[in-house]
């Protein structure tokens, strides 16, 4: 795999951060996860392909194993408020004196610098700071955050990944690690370039909920049918609207020009009452096989078993069954294989990394009665 041979300590967090995590391991790289001894249960949610070691961080021979780790490996992945890692000796300039091959990225909300550096955020906070989510929402409604995709897994998680390996094959010419400061602010507006550059071309004129993109426009957005389900309708082009005129078996002489921005209302009214009439199935069958851009709003029970994803293995299962999105995206020569197994309990592998990092078993014993780290093998095998 492209990332094999990789090792990245993972500091346990929250959704962002193990989120690149997990982009790391699905790629082959060797990821350990840092989790608190004592914990009742992980909150990682996307541990796959991951190791869980589980240290005493509240112990200065705790701090010490993890800078141990941490100048053994390739990448040290952070997702801590500033200040926290310094204030126990495990900056980025403490380790990178040590290693100074190693990459150290920090995925924050704010970043390193500025006023908010500290401040407590979410998604929608980091959302609203970058200017994005003043666009999103209908005309008349208030601006509404997308579940808590943009910020946190676009501009952060995946965003993070992409600096981390960016810095990687720039340490193969250099030989030199480099700190990363990822800030999911930034990189959630840098997500949004689009939306900021095509300011200039008069795309975004009119007020939010009103524009091409955002809903504005009755032949993008969608639509209910009668069985309570509903349709996606993408026809921007004049060819692919004509499609969207034909299955809906409607005449373009009789309705308003498309781009005929103060007859939107009426045009969304025609189109509402016409894809209430039938069934989504009905629709389908209709509308696939056009270019009308007419698909399917699919729940999750359903993407797998619809013949696209199908025929692509676009979802994977687990061990356990249940359901995720495989990698993205495919290599030819050297695609992701994640691992199918059940995600790590905190501290299973505890042992196993630990002898691979150079620890004798008698050296691990004596920090497992101290309780420095914390060993879970067998209560993760029940």
């Amino acid at each position: 795999m492209a990332l094999a041979g990789v090792r990245v300590i993972e500091l346990a967090g929250l959704a962002p951060a193990p989120f690149c995590g997990m982009i790391l391991a699905d790629f082959g790289a060797k990821v350990i996860r840092v989790d608190r001894t004592k914990a009742a249960m992980s909150l990682d949610t996307q541990g796959r392909g991951k190791q869980s070691v589980a240290i005493n961080l509240k112990t200065s021979e705790g701090v010490a194993l993890l800078r141990k780790l941490c100048v053994q490996s390739d990448v040290v992945l952070e997702p801590y408020r500033k200040g926290v890692m310094e204030k126990l000796g495990l900056g980025p300039l403490d380790l990178l004196k040590e290693n100074p091959r190693l990459i150290y990225a920090r995925l924050t909300g704010y970043g390193q610098s500025g006023s908010y550096t500290t401040a407590a955020g979410h998604d929608i906070n980091y959302l609203a700071i970058s200017g994005l989510l003043s666009r999103l929402g209908r005309s008349g409604e208030k601006p509404y955050a997308p579940l808590n995709l943009v910020a946190d897994f676009a501009g952060g998680g995946l965003t993070c990944a992409l600096g981390i390996v960016l810095a990687l094959l720039e340490r193969m010419k250099s030989g030199k690690g480099q700190i990363i400061d990822a800030s999911m602010v930034e990189g959630a507006a840098y997500v949004g370039s689009f939306v900021w550059k095509s300011r200039s071309i008069g795309m975004w004129e009119r007020s939010r909920g009103q524009n091409l993109l955002d809903s504005g426009a009755p032949f993008y957005d969608t639509y209910q049918t009668s069985d309570g389900k509903y349709m996606a309708v993408g026809a921007l082009e004049p060819q692919f609207y004509t499609q969207l005129l034909k299955g809906l078996e409607l005449d373009a002489a009789e309705l308003p020009p498309q781009m005929s921005f103060s007859d939107w209302p009426q045009l969304r009214q025609i189109f509402t009452e016409r894809f209430a009439s039938k069934t989504q199935a009905d629709w389908s069958v209709i509308f696939d096989g056009t270019d009308a851009c007419v698909t399917p709003v699919l729940s999750f029970e359903e993407v797998s078993s619809h013949p696209h994803n199908q025929e692509r293995g676009s979802f994977i299962k687990d061990s356990k069954g249940d359901e995720s999105p495989r990698p993205a995206p495919l290599l030819s020569r050297t695609p992701a294989e994640p691992r199918l197994a059940a995600d790590p309990v905190i501290g299973e592998h505890t042992v196993e990394v630990l002898e691979e990092y150079g620890f004798t078993s008698a050296e691990i014993e004596q920090m497992r009665a101290a309780g420095v780290v914390e060993c879970n093998a067998a209560k993760a095998k029940l």
